[in-house]
């Protein structure tokens, strides 16, 4: 069979079996030039289409006459409601040809199949063709609705603060951008405002090419603002702001109820970044370049490049941002430069790498710069039969630690769950996660003087321990290989 035939190319049509379906489809064909031909047994039928103008026979579909009748036709499509005609119609039709594209109707998976076997190039179920629309124009109006009441939140005054979560990363920082935007095609002025610091060298160097401007929570007062959204923002444990919240948009169940005058939680897609690309469109925003790189990158970063946990409507999102993206700050945006001080991180996590199996658990000792923990986990990840890496750190009064796994088996965000959970604070996803545990809760020990190395072999035995413990290892498992 010669599935490789352009439908563009084609220009001459045979409709087998003319119920409803196949009306419609005849009449939708020649309102653009096509050549028709229609047979069907009906009679009656027939001469109705005739009155038309339509090239109609009279013929069993069932009949090998039906072969020589379409013999000079591109594409059939056979569509009576009589699937067992439909089946006997494609194998005779495909036993004699095997470049026409053929399209057959069935009425159940089961009958798909079979239509498949015996030679069907495309096989269609109106039911499900119905439904799938339904659902299409049901979500369209859900959308329109979801805007028009977003819109009149956001309008209800003349001042919107957009809070993305503590230490944004690139969904949070795009999803405010775009919300951002939305308020000003609104006539609306919107500030966006976060807590913490920008920490990933990928974030600053986005933030930075970009243009986009943040505000520090602790420098504004929100009682200058009219309206208040929180975006991405699910995960916090606790509130995180304690004033009333008006817009709450995020793709994953807030851990803290908000009651917020507009929610839009979806937890069926994959970023808050395309969330905000279906308003961006249903608002029909000219789209500025800026917002579309921000949205393109935070959808790409929260689906690790379309490899975690992706949904029809994250890639939808992003086909749709392509064309108005700047590819050239993207590139930029997603290799910069590698500091001095994350160079020192990963040479010693690779010094201090504890491999068992293809678990890499390692200590960075005493570091500065936190992001550089991410980094170097990234990094050690893609060492040769490394399929989980954990680094660990010490700054301040703090251990700091990233993971990354590529194991389909382990979720690393549920292994540091388990692992720390009781005593420190724990975010992330089954690829991607990081934890923060007070020093004191292992060591009872000041980050001072003598201490710092008693310290750092205390802290270094306990992570350890806990997450190869969690990760299904004891000190028997895996190769107990170190680097040194």
């Amino acid at each position: 069979m010669n599935g490789a035939v352009s439908m563009t190319s084609m220009s001459s049509y045979a409709i087998l079996g003319c119920g409803s379906v196949g009306h419609a489809v005849a009449e939708e064909l020649v309102t653009v030039d096509k050549n028709v031909l229609i047979l069907d047994r009906d009679e009656g039928r027939v001469e109705a289409l005739r009155d038309q103008d339509l090239d109609a026979r009279t013929a069993d579909i069932r009949n090998r006459a039906v072969v020589e009748a379409v013999a000079d036709r591109d594409v059939v499509l056979i569509l009576s409601s009589d699937v067992e005609a439909n089946r006997v119609a494609v194998e005779s039709i495909r036993a004699a040809s095997d470049e026409k594209f053929i399209v057959a109707r069935a009425s159940d998976p089961v009958t798909a199949d079979e239509l498949r076997e015996v030679g069907a190039d495309v096989v269609i179920n109106p039911s499900a063709v119905i439904a799938d629309s339904a659902l299409r124009a049901l979500e369209q109006g859900e959308l329109e609705h979801r805007a028009e009441r977003l819109a009149a939140v956001i309008g209800d005054g003349e001042r919107l603060a957009v809070l993305a979560h503590r230490s944004p990363g690139p969904d949070s920082i795009a999803s405010a951008v775009a919300l951002q935007a939305i308020a000003e095609a609104n006539e609306v002025e919107a500030d966006i405002l976060y807590e913490g610091e920008i920490g990933h060298q990928e974030n600053r160097a986005f933030v930075n090419l970009l243009g986009i401007e943040l505000s520090s929570l602790g420098d504004v007062d929100l009682d200058d603002y009219d309206t208040l959204a929180l975006v991405d923002c699910a995960k916090a444990s606790d509130p995180v702001v304690d004033v009333d919240v008006d817009v709450f948009i995020d793709h994953f169940e807030p851990e803290v109820d908000y009651s917020a005058t507009f929610t839009d939680v979806r937890p069926n897609v994959s970023s808050t970044s395309t969330i905000l690309t279906k308003y961006v469109q249903e608002f029909d925003l000219s789209l500025p370049e800026a917002v579309a790189t921000a949205l393109l990158y935070g959808i790409r970063a929260e689906t690790l490049d379309f490899k975690r946990d992706t949904t029809p409507a994250d890639l939808t999102a992003a086909a749709y941002l392509y064309p108005f993206a700047d590819h050239d700050t993207l590139e930029q945006v997603e290799s910069p430069s590698m500091s001095p001080e994350t160079l020192d991180v990963l040479a010693e996590a690779i010094r201090n790498r504890e491999v068992r199996g293809s678990h890499l658990v390692s200590n960075a000792g005493f570091i500065r710069d936190r992001d550089a923990l991410s980094q170097a986990a990234q990094h050690l990840l893609n060492l040769e039969g490394i399929t989980t890496s954990a680094v660990f750190a010490i700054a301040d009064d703090t251990i700091y630690l990233a993971a990354r796994s590529k194991d389909i088996r382990m979720n690393i965000g549920s292994v540091l769950q388990d692992a720390f959970e009781d005593v420190g604070g724990v975010v992330g996803h089954s690829t991607d996660a990081s934890a923060e545990i007070p020093l004191g809760i292992f060591t009872g020990l000041e980050v001072a003087g003598n201490n710092r190395e008693t310290l750092l072999e205390l802290t270094e035995e306990a992570v350890r321990a806990k997450l190869f413990e969690a990760m299904g290892l004891d000190s028997g498992s895996g190769d107990g290989s170190n680097g040194g």
